[in-house]
């Protein structure tokens, strides 16, 4: 069975413990196919760190890690690319 995702925040430990995960990789890869500029405004506890960490991974190439996921067999796995990645959150 599944856990819920309750304090997880990266995709790739979401993914590794097996929790809950609604494939949003479909916007995502419709989103990255645009090559336009968004700004991504939501309020707080809506998924923005887990978006770009969702980002994160793809854009490193960690395939196995969408497995099972719409982006899977869509993605150019042979390509990675450099990502920089600041996580506020540790900022004190």
């Amino acid at each position: 069975m599944k856990m819920l995702a309750i304090g997880l925040q990266t995709f790739e430990k979401l993914r590794n413990n097996n929790a809950i995960y609604v494939d949003k990789t479909k916007h995502i890869y419709e989103l990255i196919s645009t090559g336009s500029v968004y700004f991504l405004s939501r309020p707080r506890r809506f998924g923005k760190s887990l978006l770009i960490s969702t980002l994160k991974e793809l854009f490193k190439g960690n395939k196995e890690l969408f497995e099972g996921l719409y982006i899977y067999d869509k993605w150019d796995w042979s390509k990675t690319n450099p990502v920089i990645y600041l996580d506020f959150a540790e900022i004190t």
